[in-house]
């Protein structure tokens, strides 16, 4: 498996520090607003990357932080009469339940600013005992002169960065190109702190807490590619600076979305939330939406679009319902579950998603005239199924088991037991751990006996 690595520049294959464990830190929302639909991008692509991660047997502790301490926050709880930390809780959940909406996993921790300003100050403090950043009358500045490697990741050299970077202007800094790390205030919300009350720079947070919860390297840091400069440019100057260590191993950073070929705006009023997408299309219908597009590419917003995606997965939903169907053995069959080989293919090389769909269709083209004429044995449509179910809960499409279903449902994991049976008898271990690792991961236990095997609800 290949990721395209930000910082290199190249694809490279994917060896994380401590397999199966795997640190995955994304950049979470600063909610002082509704979730619009570019946040939804970002996070359904790195929810199906995490996914697929999980498929290949890593466990991955996947930490989401959320800056609750920032101007935006601080004057909309001023103009609503809020308090500041509780406004930002309030659109923060909201976001969560539309994400779950989506099929998005939830992450295993999301830290909050708030909650880590000794974490901040902490670093701050060894930050400047290592001579790396400096107090003024206004702020704690991070010293960019006294990192020699600063631009390595967006590529931005010091010379630069007057022409195409807008610089905080600030008479006390040594350099214009120095950021704030502990901004100085005695109006807002503030904390206490060695330099006097104020609030953290935008950027030290994220180096702080993804150090407390998987430093001093994480695997794998994300978020859309507006943050590559000037946020995770300073993350790394912050975190290696302070450690002596490389921050992270694989970079990776999602495509903008703009809406009808244009950047999402609201003084443009094509600013859309996903609160009013959800209203008018399913969770799975917008995955597919975003599965069409490989995640580091742009996309464009077009509700034309998704209702013909509609359409698309209503196809997909009929071909797995037909896989629950009784069939006869025909010679050809032998031959389609190695097409599946081309669909993870293509998510193994830098997931791919569009290319594996594209594979993934034919396949249905293929299969679908041979199921409804009832030309496929019933195990082999177990197996396919299997593997579709697979394919489309990595791309966070699910189809939830209706009531009047659940009959089949348990007709279904009845059979996929006997299947397994026959498998262990034939000494088929691997294909036999698949099918109950897929149970399991669908909340159902499997317990083996030497007469047969048993399954319960996880859970009962």
């Amino acid at each position: 498996m290949k990721f395209y690595n930000s910082l290199t520049k190249m694809k490279e294959e994917f060896k994380p520090q401590h397999p199966p464990l795997v640190s995955m830190y994304v950049c979470g929302l600063t909610p002082y607003d509704h979730a619009h639909i570019g946040h939804a991008r970002t996070y359904a692509a790195f929810d199906s990357i995490k996914r697929y991660l999980m498929f290949k047997g890593y466990d991955v502790f996947h930490i989401q932080n959320i800056t609750d301490v920032e101007d935006k926050i601080l004057k909309r709880a001023e103009e609503n009469g809020e308090d500041p930390l509780q406004l930002a809780q309030r659109f923060h959940d909201e976001a969560l339940k539309l994400f779950q909406t989506m099929n998005v996993l939830p992450a295993n921790v999301y830290p909050k600013v708030s909650n880590h300003i000794p974490h901040i100050i902490a670093l701050i403090k060894k930050l400047i005992h290592k001579g790396l950043a400096y107090e003024t009358d206004t702020a704690v500045w991070f010293d960019v002169s006294e990192f020699p490697t600063y631009g390595k990741l967006s590529g931005q050299r010091l010379e630069q960065l007057k022409e195409n970077v807008r610089i905080e202007p600030d008479p006390t800094k040594h350099s214009p190109y120095d950021f704030a790390l502990w901004k100085k205030t005695t109006h807002g919300l503030t904390f206490a702190s060695p330099w006097g009350k104020g609030r953290p720079g935008w950027h030290i947070e994220c180096s702080a807490m993804a150090l407390h919860y998987a430093g001093p390297t994480l695997d794998i840091h994300g978020g859309a590619k507006d943050l590559i400069f000037p946020h995770h440019e300073n993350e790394i100057a912050q975190s290696e600076g302070a450690t002596d260590k490389p921050f992270v191993k694989y970079w990776l950073h999602t495509g903008f979305l703009t809406v009808n070929g244009e950047k999402m705006s609201k003084s443009l009023g094509n600013f859309i939330t996903l609160k009013d997408v959800l209203k008018e299309f399913s969770g799975n219908v917008l995955r597919l939406f975003f599965a069409h597009s490989h995640y580091r590419t742009d996309i464009d917003f077009n509700k034309e679009r998704l209702k013909l995606l509609n359409k698309e997965l209503e196809r997909i939903k009929r071909f797995v319902i037909n896989l629950d169907e009784p069939g006869d053995y025909h010679p050809q069959e032998k031959m389609l579950l190695k097409d599946f080989h081309m669909i993870f293919s293509a998510l193994d090389d830098d997931f791919n998603t569009p290319v594996a769909l594209s594979h993934f269709f034919k396949f249905m083209h293929k299969v679908q005239p041979l199921l409804e004429k009832g030309k496929v044995s019933t195990g082999t449509r177990t197996a396919i199924r299997l593997r579709t179910v697979q394919f489309l809960s990595i791309l966070g499409i699910v189809f939830e088991q209706s009531h009047n279903k659940q009959q089949r449902l348990k007709t279904f994991i009845d059979y996929l037991l006997k299947v397994r049976t026959e498998l262990r008898t034939h000494k088929h271990y691997a294909l036999s751990d698949e099918i109950r690792d897929w149970l399991q991961s669908q909340g159902i236990r499997v317990k083996d006996k030497k007469d047969g095997s048993s399954w319960e609800w996880a859970g009962s």
